[in-house]
């Protein structure tokens, strides 16, 4: 897999490996139902805030994972359903919300390049 990747990763590389991450649980990993029923009102098999939580944590585990540092998974976590959230609640569209989530990347990259990060996938 990503076995032979021991090399500290440059900000400008993970930031790119995080937006893929991203994608891959925006878009790969979020069903139709997760993506529907994670909005408040149009929840039908259980209620919203789970499926919003679990639907965050996807994407804080996922940073957690290729940062190694759990704490930027734990932001992430909280700051997705911040994001997700807002979406939601119609202050803003899908364009909008994939820029703040990229934004996020771009922090979390900063911050695990100068703590010199190593790829949690070794």
């Amino acid at each position: 897999m990503l076995s032979g990747l021991v090399h500290s990763l440059p900000g400008l590389e993970l930031f790119f490996l995080l937006a893929m991450g991203h994608f891959v649980g925006d878009f790969a990993l979020q069903s139709d139902r997760m993506a529907v029923e994670k909005c408040r009102g149009r929840d039908h098999t259980l209620p919203w805030p789970w499926w919003l939580t679990a639907h965050a944590g996807v994407h804080g585990f996922l940073v957690a994972l290729l940062t190694g540092i759990v704490w930027l998974g734990v932001a992430e976590w909280v700051l997705h359903a911040l994001i997700d959230w807002g979406k939601c609640a119609g202050y803003y569209k899908l364009g909008r919300d994939q820029i703040f989530h990229l934004v996020c990347k771009v922090l979390w990259a900063a911050i695990a390049a100068q703590t010199g990060v190593r790829l949690a996938l070794s």
